[in-house]
């Protein structure tokens, strides 16, 4: 198992060691790079947690792909999620809602980290709108299907299973989630917070469809486009996914710092960390070995979703956020071992 994680481990020693440089350097005091060093660990520990449901998703997606896209996933979908998510995007939302330019944005979060700080924040009603939109309809499309046959809470999954048959009820069910939310709101924010959503839903409807469009290119050329479709189709929805569970994460971090530098350290560990763990989940076979873990994730996403909706309006601490996907998943690991138990060999089949 610690193979999976070598990677991960060495990239955690780098970032330690760029964390005590960067502490020593700018505060020039062994408390002060102590204290620097603890909050990227603690950052690190957090982006984990928030994420591991994330890890279950992404190897749902991913055991289908090649294994070059695989790699591709894990080095060059790593620079985006650590350069492009934890770094270019908070810099962006401070350019834009400042109205400076990129060189300006990244001045501000050295200089002036708390007026950074608030900038992001300011973004908040956006990002969940957006973010809580996108993750929704992931996670309803795993229940809102009716050719779904294998049920966890079944008194809940067979009627949405049976749902399904209605077109785009999901949408519409996001729809009046996104508007009844917005009614809690002033009317500027009511704007941004729709606006956003609608945004969101059609992300995740234009990956859908550039899904879609790959599979009919399969169905002309079939040994030539399989590998496409199974690789950059599926990178392309993981990394959207991936943005969408950082959302939190990045705005979660600025409890423990507004230090740009020390977030981006700290949530790029745990980025890594997530990555590997969702390799060794494909790797291992482990969502074949545990029938209802990929239902416990996708109840997670939901629970994800609504608490980012939610958070326009009002305060959801992030202890709270990371302990409800935690047990969601957790329940469904143990209902898993008990079917298992029960059926012995056929679990597998």
């Amino acid at each position: 198992m610690l193979g999976y994680f070598k990677g991960s481990l060495l990239f955690t020693f780098a970032c330690l060691g760029l964390a005590l440089a960067y502490g020593w350097a700018r505060l020039g005091t062994v408390s002060g790079t102590a204290e620097v060093l603890w909050i990227v660990i603690v950052l690190s520990i957090l982006e984990i947690s928030l994420s591991f449901d994330n890890a279950v998703v992404n190897a749902t997606v991913l055991k289908d792909m090649s294994e070059i896209w695989q790699k591709r996933f894990l080095t060059w979908g790593m620079l985006i999620a650590v350069f492009g998510m934890r770094i270019a995007f908070p810099l962006a939302i401070v350019a834009i809602a400042a109205g400076i330019g990129p060189v300006e944005a990244v001045q501000l979060s050295l200089n002036d980290p708390t007026r950074y700080e608030q900038v992001v924040s300011s973004a908040h009603v956006g990002i969940a709108g957006f973010g809580g939109a996108f993750l929704a309809l992931v996670g309803m499309r795993f229940f809102f299907d009716e050719e779904k046959d294998i049920h966890w809470i079944r008194w809940i999954e067979m009627k949405l299973s049976a749902v399904s048959t209605i077109r785009a009820a999901e949408i519409a069910t996001l729809v009046l989630a996104l508007y009844g939310i917005s009614l809690l709101l002033d009317e500027h924010e009511a704007l941004i917070f729709v606006t956003a959503g609608m945004l969101g839903m059609v992300t995740f409807i234009a990956v859908e469809a550039i899904g879609t469009l790959l599979e009919l290119r399969e169905e002309a050329q079939a040994v030539a486009s399989a590998a496409i479709r199974s690789g950059l189709g599926g990178f392309l929805y993981l990394n959207v996914l991936d943005a969408s569970f950082s959302f939190d994460g990045v705005i979660g971090a600025f409890a423990l710092s507004n230090n740009m530098i020390i977030i981006a350290l700290g949530l790029s560990i745990g980025a890594m960390f997530v990555r590997s763990l969702t390799i060794m989940l494909v790797k291992r076979g482990t969502l074949d070995e545990y029938r209802y873990l990929e239902h416990g994730a996708f109840w997670a996403i939901i629970a994800l979703a609504a608490i980012m909706l939610l958070s326009a309006r009002f305060t959801i601490s992030e202890t709270f956020t990371g302990l409800i996907g935690a047990v969601l998943i957790a329940a469904s690991l143990a209902w898993s071992v008990r079917w298992r138990r029960r059926h012995g060999d056929s679990a597998l089949t």
